[in-house]
C-alpha cells in the first residue's frame, strides 16, 4: 500500500437496525484507525433498494453516535471522498462495469432470471448446484457466444442484462488476512461467474465496494468473517482494474456466536433469553414491532464498548476494564482471535455494574431522578443523592434504584409475612415503643448519634440486639432487606422514622 495514512471504512447497508456484530466491526475499525492515526469513515452501502428500510440510516448513524464511534468523514459530516452513499454515486459503476467488459474481465449476460431459474431447477433434479461460471457461460445467452452486431441489437431494443465478472479458469488466488494468515481458493472450484452491474442500473455489492474502496483510498478492510468468500473476488477485482500496488490489506473478524451452542448469534436468542442484539431500540416500520436496545435497556455506552471489545480480542494481559481512549492505544488486529467468540449475556450486566459503580453520585442521582418522577415522587436531590450511595452497590443498572431503594421515599404497603412470623413477638410491640419514645430525645438526628443512643438504651435494658433490630428494619422498610439500618433512620429523618415504627406496631402487632 502507498498511501501513508491508515483508512478505514465502516460500510452497513441500510436494511434495517444493526446487529451488534456490525457495531463491534464499526468498533474494531474505529480502533485500529485511532491507534494509528487514521482516519474512520462510514459509507452507506444502499445499491440493493429492494431492501432498502426508512429509518435504518438514521438508526446506524445515531447507534454509533452513542457508542462514541464519531466518523472522520460520512453522510452528513463530509470530506473529501464523497458522497458517502452509494446510491449518489450511481452513474460512477457503470464506466468501471463497461470497462472490464472492454478488457475482457466481464461480459454481458442477457438469461432471465426464469431462465437461470429453470436450469437451477434441472440441475437440482439431476442432484447437482447449478452455477453460472466457468462450466456453464460457453452455453448461455451472454456476449460470449455471440456476435457484437447481436449484442449491441439486443441492448438497442432494450433487453434486459446484467454484467458480470469472468473468473479465470483454475487458478489459485492466494491473499493474505491479517487475522487468519495466508488463505487460498481455487477459481474453478469454488468460484461462479458473480453479477457486477444489475439490469436496474446498479452495482452489486462487489464491484460498488471494490470500486470505492480504491476510490477513497482506503488501506484496510476490516469486516466480518461472512465476506471471506468474496475475497477471491475482490482481490482479483483489484487485478482486472489494474489497482494490485493500492489494493487494502483484508482482515475479516471471527463471528459473535450464541450463548448455547454454536451459530451466529441472532435476534431470536435474544428473545429467547432475554437480551438485546441490538444497540438501541428499534421499531420496524413495516410491521411497528418493537424490538428491545442496549441504550433503552439502561446500559451505558462504556459497558457495551467493553463488552464488545472482548469478544473476539484479547489484550494479552488479565486486564478486563478499557475506556474507548485505552483501547485506542492497546487495540491490535493481530490480537483479535480466528475463532468465534460466544455472547455472554451475563457479562454484559457485570460490566454494566462496574461502570454504574464507578460513575460519580451526582451522575447517577440525575440519571434516578426520571424514575422517581415516573412514580410521582418529589424528592430533593440531596434526599435522592444519599439514597443512591447508600444502594449503588447493590445494584447493575439504574433502573434498580427504584427496586432497591423505593422504602425510602414510600412507606411499606405491606409486610414481609415470613419475616413477621419468624422475627415479631409477643413483646415486640412494646419494645418498639420505647425506642420511638427513646428517638423522640435524640439530636443531633444522624446515624452515628441514632445508633449510640440505641446501643446504650439496648445494653442498660439487656435487650437482645438481634431481637429489636429485624423488627426495626421491617416497620421501616416492609423487610428484610435495605442498607444499615441507622442510615436508613437518617435519611428518612426523625418524624419520618417514628412515624413509621408506630404505623409498623399499629398494623403487624
Amino acid at each position: 500500500m502507498n498511501h501513508s495514512k491508515v483508512r478505514v471504512r465502516f460500510a452497513p447497508s441500510p436494511t434495517g437496525p444493526l446487529h451488534i456484530g456490525g457495531v463491534r466491526t464499526a468498533l474494531f475499525n474505529y480502533l485500529f484507525a485511532k491507534k494509528q492515526g487514521g482516519d474512520f469513515l462510514l459509507r452507506i452501502e444502499d445499491t440493493d433498494q429492494t431492501r432498502f428500510v426508512p429509518g435504518a440510516e438514521e438508526y446506524i448513524v445515531e447507534s454509533l453516535k452513542w457508542c462514541g464511534l464519531v466518523p472522520d468523514e460520512g453522510p452528513g459530516i463530509g470530506g473529501e471522498f464523497g458522497p458517502y452513499r452509494q446510491s449518489e454515486r450511481k452513474d460512477l459503476y457503470k464506466e468501471y462495469a463497461n470497462q472490464l467488459v472492454e478488457s475482457g474481465w466481464a461480459y454481458i449476460a442477457f438469461d432471465t432470471p426464469e431462465e437461470i431459474e429453470k436450469l437451477r431447477l434441472e440441475a437440482e433434479s439431476n442432484k447437482e448446484t447449478f452455477s453460472y461460471g466457468i462450466a456453464t457461460r460457453k452455453k448461455l445467452n451472454n456476449s460470449l457466444n455471440l456476435s457484437p452486431e447481436e449484442v449491441q441489437q439486443k441492448i438497442a431494443s432494450g433487453e434486459a442484462y446484467v454484467i458480470r465478472f469472468k473468473m479465470p479458469e483454475d487458478e489459485d488466488v492466494t491473499e493474505n488476512d491479517i487475522i487468519r494468515g495466508s488463505v487460498t481458493f481455487n477459481t474453478t472450484k469454488s468460484l461462479d461467474d458473480k453479477v457486477l452491474f444489475k439490469s436496474d442500473g446498479m452495482p452489486t455489492y462487489h464491484l460498488a465496494n471494490v470500486v470505492d474502496d480504491h476510490l477513497m483510498q482506503i488501506t484496510h478492510v476490516i469486516r466480518g468473517e461472512e465476506w471471506l468468500s468474496s475475497l477471491p473476488l475482490h482481490a482479483l477485482l483489484y487485478r482486472a482494474f489494474g489497482w494490485e500496488d493500492t489494493k487494502p490489506q483484508f482482515a475479516h473478524l471471527p463471528l459473535i456466536l450464541k450463548p448455547q451452542g454454536k451459530g451466529k448469534l441472532s435476534k431470536r436468542d435474544g428473545d429467547k433469553m432475554g437480551f438485546p442484539v441490538f444497540p438501541l431500540q428499534w421499531k420496524d416500520p413495516k410491521t411497528g414491532e418493537v424490538f428491545r436496545g442496549y441504550r433503552e435497556d439502561g446500559y451505558f455506552p462504556e459497558a457495551f464498548i467493553n463488552l464488545l471489545t472482548l469478544l473476539g480480542w484479547n489484550p494479552g494481559t488479565e486486564e478486563e476494564f478499557f475506556s474507548l481512549k485505552e483501547l485506542t492505544q492497546v487495540f491490535s488486529l493481530e490480537r483479535v482471535v480466528k475463532s468465534g467468540s460466544r455472547f455472554d449475556p451475563e457479562k454484559a450486566k457485570w460490566f454494566n455494574r462496574h461502570y454504574l459503580q464507578q460513575k460519580p453520585e451526582n451522575e447517577l442521582t440525575e440519571l434516578f431522578k426520571p424514575f422517581l418522577k415516573e412514580k410521582g415522587i418529589v424528592a430533593s436531590n440531596e434526599k435522592a443523592a444519599k439514597v443512591v450511595a447508600e444502594i449503588k452497590e447493590r445494584c447493575e443498572f439504574v433502573s434498580d434504584f427504584w427496586e432497591q431503594g423505593k422504602f425510602f421515599f414510600t412507606e411499606p404497603e405491606s409486610y414481609d409475612e415470613k419475616t413477621v412470623k419468624k422475627r415479631w413477638k409477643e413483646n415486640t410491640p412494646e419494645q418498639l415503643s420505647a425506642i420511638a419514645e427513646l428517638f423522640e430525645t435524640v439530636e443531633p438526628w444522624n446515624a452515628v448519634s441514632s445508633k449510640e443512643a440505641f446501643s446504650a438504651f439496648m445494653n442498660e435494658k439487656e435487650w437482645n440486639f438481634g431481637a429489636i433490630m429485624n423488627p426495626l428494619r421491617l416497620c421501616l422498610v416492609g423487610g428484610n432487606m435495605g442498607p444499615d439500618l441507622f442510615k436508613i433512620c437518617e435519611i428518612l429523618g426523625k418524624e419520618e422514622t417514628i412515624a413509621r415504627i408506630k404505623t409498623g406496631i399499629e398494623k403487624i402487632g
